[in-house]
């Protein structure tokens, strides 16, 4: 009896015995693995999945984690650039050795389903979703504690930018600044009007 699994975007025929070298699973050496996209099981009565056979599963030990034959690779610009570069790569496998084929009851077996581990790139791209949900999540918070100080006569977008960068963003902040606050502000010349003007747009 044959098996056809799926993993790691590639394909392979095997049976009980056989040894693979696939792509990096996580898993130790001496570990078993099961691998439940199987696409096909072959013998005196073959099934086809559509994609894959419900319940079926190949199961395999771990032998040890390795690397694959050495991949150079050789970049030359001629002409205007005149430059070289030589960059070498040994993809990371895993060495399994097959065990068992299950035809059904792979859900009940209790066998570790055997997963990639993402690389390195793959793990950030995932983080920096997070990061932007973290400061979407952030931004209603902080777009409640500014207003639009353009309102206040005499102060144009120029000099609300540098009231901002001065860490004046909001009617509540400008009203509140004292003469010696006013006085240390060199990015711009606080008006005695613009902070009378500022109290009444805080009252609402």
């Amino acid at each position: 009896m044959f098996a056809v699994l799926k993993t790691g975007g590639k394909q392979y025929k095997v049976q009980a015995g056989d040894v693979l070298r696939v792509e990096k699973l996580a898993a130790d050496a001496g570990e078993k693995v099961q691998f439940n996209d199987v696409l096909m099981l072959g013998g005196d009565a073959p099934v086809v999945g559509a994609p894959f056979i419900d319940g079926a599963a190949v199961q395999a030990e771990v032998i040890e984690q390795i690397k694959g034959d050495k991949v150079i690779k050789f970049v030359k610009r001629r002409r205007k650039h005149s430059s070289k570069r030589t960059v070498g790569h040994r993809q990371k496998l895993t060495l399994v050795k097959i065990t068992d084929i299950l035809p059904s009851g792979a859900d009940k077996s209790g066998v570790k389903a055997a997963t990639g581990s993402a690389p390195a790139g793959e793990v950030a791209k995932a983080a920096k979703p997070a990061k932007k949900a973290a400061a979407k999540a952030e931004a209603p918070a902080a777009a409640a504690a500014t207003d639009d100080l353009t309102k206040i006569t005499g102060v144009g977008p120029a000099a609300a930018k540098k009231l901002a960068e001065a860490g004046i963003e909001s009617f509540a902040a400008l009203a509140a600044l004292s003469d010696e606050q006013i006085a240390a502000i060199e990015t711009v010349k606080v008006k005695p009007e613009w902070v009378e003007q500022a109290k009444e747009l805080a009252k609402g």
